[in-house]
């Protein structure tokens, strides 16, 4: 029987950042792979007080397509299930 492996820190982190900000499995991966900080995307996404920016979903889109050229990843996976891949990778690799 397999134990549940809970999140680390930085897992934790973007677990929490996608639930205060609102934010898709997709918007989160894009964000990791654009290596953004969670703690600091409140600064970005304040578009209600500051109307020239973007809502914080767009934007991460808009500098995922400006650096990769794609407007998503082709393999989403969300950090739960990212937690359960490396999980069984690692069962695996042990015997």
């Amino acid at each position: 029987m397999t134990k549940k492996k809970k999140p680390n820190q930085k897992q934790q982190a973007w677990i929490d950042a996608r639930k205060r900000h609102r934010l898709s499995h997709a918007h989160v991966q894009m964000a990791r792979e654009l290596g953004m900080n969670p703690k600091k995307l409140g600064k970005i996404d304040n578009h209600d007080q500051e109307p020239w920016k973007m809502p914080l979903a767009q934007f991460i889109e808009h500098l995922y397509f400006k650096r990769f050229g794609e407007e998503r990843p082709d393999v989403i996976l969300s950090i739960e299930d990212k937690i359960r891949k490396d999980e069984k990778k690692a069962a695996a690799s042990r015997g």
